[in-house]
């Protein structure tokens, strides 16, 4: 969830090494899969390099989610939260509806 600082653009976020750690896949694993060195994984997730667009697809297919699932203009809030925040709204779903058949 690392910035990247350019002068006057905004950062970008991505949250490669916590995806990358999850799957217990190393940086070289993850360099093969999307055609780079692990040098450059390495700079894309301590936000030293922005991806091209392409590469930015390359990495959201190897993880099977959105683009915008792994980079973002704004922070990341952790996994745990978003993940505690949408089982409580699923669980509130069912509130008020009736069982009448």
């Amino acid at each position: 969830m690392s910035p990247v600082r350019r002068k006057d653009s905004l950062p970008i976020y991505n949250r490669i090494g916590v995806l990358r750690a999850e799957r217990g896949m190393s940086r070289a694993q993850l360099a093969g899969l999307i055609g780079v060195n692990p040098q450059t994984v390495g700079a894309l997730e301590r936000g030293d390099h922005y991806p091209s667009l392409d590469l930015a697809f390359r990495i959201s297919a190897v993880f099977d989610l959105p683009v915008e699932a792994i980079f973002s203009r704004t922070e990341f809030a952790p996994l745990s939260t978003e993940l505690y925040r949408n089982a409580r709204a699923g669980a509130g779903a069912g509130e008020g509806e009736s069982s009448h058949g």
